[in-house]
Formats: C-alpha cells, structure tokens, sequence
C-alpha cells in the first residue's frame, strides 16, 4: 500500500512528473491528499482537458463540455472552491447532474487555475460521496491549483503529437484536438462563428448519443484524404 502523502511531497513530485510523463500516476497522489476520488486539469474552462487522474474525472469533464453545463463551465468563484456537495440536490445543472449520477458522482469541486488576475484553466475533483471538503482540504486544493499555474505559463510545445491517441506536449496533453479542428471545419463550412459551430458540434454530439470526440471524428472523417 502506497504510504500517505502530503501536499507539500505531491507538489515536490510535480517537476518529475513533468519530466516523466507520469501525470496520470502524480493526479491519482494528489486526489488522495485531497480528500477526492479523482481530480482533473482543463484549461480555458473546460475547453481542453490536460490531466486526470481516472477515467471518470476524463468524462465528468467531456460531459461539461459536451452539454455546455456544469460547475467547471460555470463557476464564477465568488466562493473558492467552488462546493457543489450534493448534485443529487442542486437544480442548477440537471442534465449534467442526471449523467454524473450515473456514474455515481455525488459532489464536484472546481478551484480556478489562476496567475494574477488570468484565469488559466480549472482544478476539479470529485467524489462519489456527497459532503463538503474540510478547510484544510480546500486550502490544499488551492496550494495545487496555483502550483499547477506555474507550469502552465511555462508550457511550450516543445514536440508534435504522434499516432492517433491525445497529443502530450510535456506539461500539456492535448485531448480535444480533434474537437477543436472539426469547430473550424463546422465554422468554415457553414460561415458562422466558431462559438456557434462549437454549439452545433455539442447538439449533434448529444443529439446521437455520442461524446464529442466521436463526433467531431465523424464530420473530419469526412474530409478529402
């Protein structure tokens, strides 16, 4: 059994994570020291997800950023975190609510990933018990969120992406990059803005009952080879 980390050790452990690829492995550490049964990194509020340590956390945020809804859309921070302990009882995101039921998430916290006044991105973790996280589980989130900042303003796409899974770019592996170039091909085929296509992407995603990798596969499918 793995011995019981602190924050700071986890956050010791960042750079050779980095280094090492082994981000999957340092955000399963870090849900632990949380309190969390999983956490996950996205910047731009969800529109492209870095880290995770499960594939629940993968899904809980592809959901969100599927439906347009959730906390890690959201949050405005008036609160950091943000607390949803119970989504079994909060009625502001019903079907995000209704999906990450069943997969047996009862409470979500998101923390900014910030740099002075930038909002670089989300921390968010979950659980699949409802409850609220203790102060010193809150405060530790927040020491994560902004050590993870750090590494963000210093990421540069140091290499290109290879074979056909996520693009890994050091700090960055790039999981919606097919999502983001079906949105220009929506926008470029139809003339309309790309916060639009990318509407229209999420409808016909939810629409057939597929995530919206799959279906931005099928419209760059396609493409003329």
């Amino acid at each position: 059994m793995e011995q019981r980390m602190s924050v700071q050790e986890v956050l010791g452990g960042l750079e050779d994570a980095v280094g090492e690829e082994q981000h999957r492995v340092w955000s399963a550490r870090c849900a632990r020291v949380l309190g969390l049964d999983g956490i996950a990194v996205s910047m731009r509020s969800g529109s492209e997800l870095v880290w995770f340590s499960d594939d629940t956390s993968a899904w809980l945020e592809d959901v969100q950023f599927t439906l347009g809804q959730g906390p890690g859309v959201a949050a405005d921070f008036a609160d950091v975190p943000c607390q949803v302990v119970d989504l079994g009882a909060d009625e502001r995101w019903p079907q995000f609510a209704a999906e990450a039921g069943t997969m047996g998430v009862r409470a979500v916290f998101v923390w900014p990933v910030r740099s002075g006044l930038a909002h670089l991105g989300n921390l968010s973790g979950y659980r699949t018990r409802p409850g609220a996280l203790t102060q010193l589980q809150a405060a530790d989130g927040l020491r994560v969120a902004d050590a993870l900042a750090g590494w963000l303003l210093a990421w540069r796409p140091d290499r290109d992406a290879s074979g056909d899974g996520p693009g890994t770019t050091g700090m960055i592996e790039l999981h919606r990059a097919e999502v983001h170039q079906a949105t220009g091909v929506l926008s470029y085929r139809l003339g309309i803005a790309p916060d639009e296509a990318l509407a229209r992407l999420r409808a016909q995603a939810f629409a057939s009952g597929q995530d919206l990798a799959d279906a931005a596969r099928d419209i760059l499918r396609e493409l003329p080879s």
